[in-house]
């Protein structure tokens, strides 16, 4: 096991939101009969049922500070600082981004995910930390 692979499963998750989001979206489009081409502006799905809504917000989600792990991921792989901890800050890292999914998802309580996503910073922050130690150490 490499950094990599909890990139590939959060890009994995981060697919199966979108499959999720969208099992749910085009229902709620049908039944408050949405025509599609309606959707192209900014507002327009603010009619759907906030359980189509929370779910393509979380979807937004996982395109914003997961960025930042993608990099940070693989810029510790390709210089050689994928160690162990930082493979396992990762792994803590997905794990969080997959709890404040289902916490914006199923719970909607906006303190526990401001928390639990507060906690994937403070991760993000140790593995930059981290990496930044290496690199002023060689």
């Amino acid at each position: 096991m490499t950094m990599l692979t909890p990139v590939l499963a959060l890009i994995v998750w981060t697919l199966i939101v979108w499959c999720w989001m969208y099992a749910l979206r085009i229902p709620a489009m049908q039944k408050a009969k949405i025509n599609p081409d309606d959707a192209i502006h900014p507002g327009s799905l603010n009619s759907l049922p906030i359980e189509a809504r929370v779910i393509a917000d979380n979807y937004n989600h996982l395109h914003e500070q997961p960025t930042i792990f993608y990099a940070l991921a693989t810029y510790s792989f390709l210089v050689g600082v994928g160690d162990g901890l930082n493979i396992m800050l990762a792994w803590i890292y997905v794990a969080l981004r997959i709890v404040h999914s289902l916490i914006q998802i199923v719970l909607r309580k906006v303190m526990p995910r401001f928390m639990v996503f507060a906690a994937g910073s403070v991760v993000l922050m140790i593995i930059a930390a981290r990496n930044v130690l290496a690199l002023l150490l060689t």
